[in-house]
């Protein structure tokens, strides 16, 4: 059975996909991105959507829908990666770690910190997991999702919530 009542593939038929297009959709992508890591992440995540849902695709336009869903997951990446960037940048402006201002400017820094830690705190323990292997272990997403042995879509949710709690607590302490 190719597809099922419940709009899913086949694993066997997502694999004849993923042996029949990987390679086109990664030129495609490797043009959208230009970065041979999301590229790989976006390739997942699209073969994953197919193996979820392919099964609302008509068999003779399959391979467009592959190619409209890695595009709609390279943009969301796009605009993911944007907003993580922008509120790395705001946390960095927020805190100067190394500072040769005056005491009273250290001591504000220090406030800083400690309220990032806090905030930190206050993060459910499955967002700071991946929070904390981003910024202080350096793990790539796709690590952090082998690490934790959950989808690479569960760890870029969480650490877009946890983003998004942050810079709200940050801009509005309590």
């Amino acid at each position: 059975m190719a597809t099922g009542n419940d709009g899913k593939l086949a694993p066997e038929l997502v694999h004849q996909l993923f042996e029949d297009h990987a390679g086109e959709l990664r030129a495609f992508l490797l043009g959208v991105l230009r970065n041979h890591d999301l590229v790989d992440e976006v390739l997942q995540l699209t073969f994953s959507k197919a193996l979820e849902s392919g099964g609302t695709s008509k068999e003779e336009t399959r391979k467009g829908w592959l190619f409209r869903v890695a595009y709609n997951e390279a943009m969301g990446l796009i605009r993911w990666n944007t907003i993580q960037r922008k509120s790395l940048n705001q946390l960095g402006q927020t805190t100067k770690f190394f500072s040769n201002d005056s005491p009273d400017q250290r001591l504000l820094d220090d406030e800083n910190i400690e309220q990032i830690r806090l905030a930190l705190t206050q993060l459910p323990e499955s967002q700071q997991a991946v929070v904390k292997a981003r910024i202080y272990e350096n793990k790539t997403f796709n690590e952090i999702a082998q690490d934790l042995d959950i989808p690479l879509g569960t760890v870029l949710t969480r650490m877009r919530l946890a983003l998004k709690f942050l810079s709200s607590r940050l801009d509005h302490p309590s």
